[in-house]
């Protein structure tokens, strides 16, 4: 989260993006192995990540796990760069930043 964090500081949003999906991601793999006592696979979504741990969401949670995970797709793929690029403003990063970081927190106080 630190480097999502000094990113955005740094007006670099859509690598904000890219860095929150990611550290959201080793986060709750993480959180698997805590509660799976086995390795997660080798995906980058996070709403099969979770359904995976076993965590319960609402939809519109759920949603929210998946637009970010949208993050990780657009950083990778050309064909998507400039979609994300495009809606990275500051006030974009910084919402998902907030909800981001509450994801964040959640499941690190789960491990």
């Amino acid at each position: 989260m630190d480097t999502a964090q000094k990113l955005l500081e740094s007006k670099k949003y859509h690598h904000a993006l890219f860095f929150l999906h990611l550290a959201i991601e080793k986060i709750l793999k993480a959180l698997c192995i805590s509660m799976k006592d086995e390795a997660p696979p080798y995906i980058h979504n996070l709403r099969q990540i979770s359904e995976i741990a076993g965590l319960k969401f609402s939809e519109a949670e759920m949603d929210q796990l998946d637009q970010i995970s949208e993050f990780n797709v657009s950083a990778r793929y050309e064909e998507h760069k400039y979609k994300i690029y495009k809606k990275a403003t500051r006030e974009y990063a910084e919402e998902w930043m907030r909800i981001g970081l509450g994801f964040y927190e959640l499941f690190k106080q789960q491990i």
